[in-house]
């Protein structure tokens, strides 16, 4: 982030701990090797596809051994729902590779089959949930991510002679790597079955989750809606809060000292977190809900072109306590740092926080979504 007619910027203050709560270095696992000379204090490394679940797990547990806690999240990403089978539905369960491809793809690919069958075969959702249930286990520090909706994503094409020449080896495998896209998009509904169950999931071992959603956050908050309904937080009245006020005064009175109350025993509802722009950011901060949603911010994503002027007033808008920073990327290394430090410098900037003040606070931000730290 440069800043040509401003004073010299003060020292990053990269000892009070950065934390990039975002970003995917196993999408090059020639670098990973690098986040060990990273100024960074922790990565939070997202799984996407099939590709790559494992490949985070050894990850972690490598970094791990050197570092310390460094979360790893395990989840299956929007771009690659059309992959899942929802065997929960008794109609699809022996639905063949066409079949189904042909129902959850938007045009229907019926008529292309040259791009059906360079699809991989399907994987059954009753499995992702199984083995994403059995990582996490593995890792009581692990997210469920990246997870989500996404209205504008369309798949790559077929692999042209040209692009398979021209294909970076470095690269692990699934992803775009390069291909032209193609007309084809993944249905909404069955992106929203897929998210659904990976949040019900999140919510059973009381995860944090890692929520990617372009052109889709009203149907993302439906969603979360729909799995919190019936715990909605109560909203007392003024009157009210005096009542129970006085009601826990006298519960505290008759402990003999003990001032612990009780209901602080029970597990705290873990928070989501959505990229920016989030433009109905009221809807997801709203008093009632009863999971906590914090919004992060990248400068490759959120800073460039026409929309940011809408996130930085977004931004501007937020709680001090619902912001994190991350770097979105696919290297690890200087870059990575690099992206980190300008988000929060953009970040400080904007809100009017003092450097270091701010990169507390982003700290502390991320502390609480990830591990519920007060």
């Amino acid at each position: 982030m440069s800043h040509p007619d401003s004073q010299p910027q003060d020292a990053f203050p990269w000892e009070l701990g950065i934390y990039d709560a975002h970003c995917h270095p196993t999408d090059t696992m020639a670098a990973v090797a690098e986040i060990l000379t990273m100024k960074a204090t922790t990565l939070t490394v997202m799984a996407t596809r099939a590709q790559d679940q494992e490949l985070v797990a050894e990850t972690a547990t490598s970094l791990n051994a050197a570092e310390g806690q460094q979360p790893p999240g395990f989840g299956w990403h929007p771009w690659f729902s059309h992959q899942i089978l929802d065997d929960t539905a008794p109609a699809t369960t022996q639905q063949s590779k066409e079949a189904h491809y042909s129902e959850v793809l938007t045009p229907s690919p019926a008529s292309d089959p040259k791009f059906i069958d360079q699809l991989p075969p399907t994987k059954p959702l009753s499995t992702l949930i199984f083995e994403t249930r059995e990582r996490l286990c593995r890792f009581p520090n692990a997210l469920v991510g990246e997870v989500g909706l996404d209205k504008a994503f369309r798949l790559p094409g077929v692999w042209t002679a040209e692009e398979i020449s021209s294909r970076d080896e470095d690269l692990t495998p699934g992803s775009r790597e390069g291909r032209k896209l193609s007309p084809y998009k993944v249905k909404v509904d069955h992106q929203r079955v897929v998210l659904k169950a990976q949040l019900q999931l999140a919510g059973e071992m009381q995860r944090p989750v890692s929520v990617h959603s372009v052109q889709a956050h009203g149907v993302v908050f439906d969603v979360l809606r729909e799995l919190w309904s019936g715990h909605e937080k109560v909203i007392l009245s003024r009157r009210q809060r005096e009542k129970q006020k006085d009601a826990e005064g006298a519960i505290s009175e008759g402990e003999d000292g003990d001032d612990q109350d009780p209901r602080r025993s029970s597990k705290s509802e873990k928070g989501g977190m959505l990229p920016g722009p989030v433009e109905p950011i009221r809807q997801f901060l709203h008093a009632t809900n009863p999971s906590d949603v914090y919004f992060s911010f990248s400068t490759v994503i959120n800073f460039g072109g026409a929309p940011a002027k809408k996130v930085r007033d977004v931004i501007k808008e937020l709680p001090d306590d619902r912001i994190l920073i991350e770097s979105d990327l696919h290297v690890a290394g200087r870059q990575m740092d690099e992206l980190l430090e300008n988000v929060a410098r953009e970040i400080c900037q904007l809100r009017g926080w003092e450097l270091r003040a701010g990169v507390r606070q982003l700290a502390d931000n991320w502390k609480r979504f990830a591990y519920g730290e007060d």
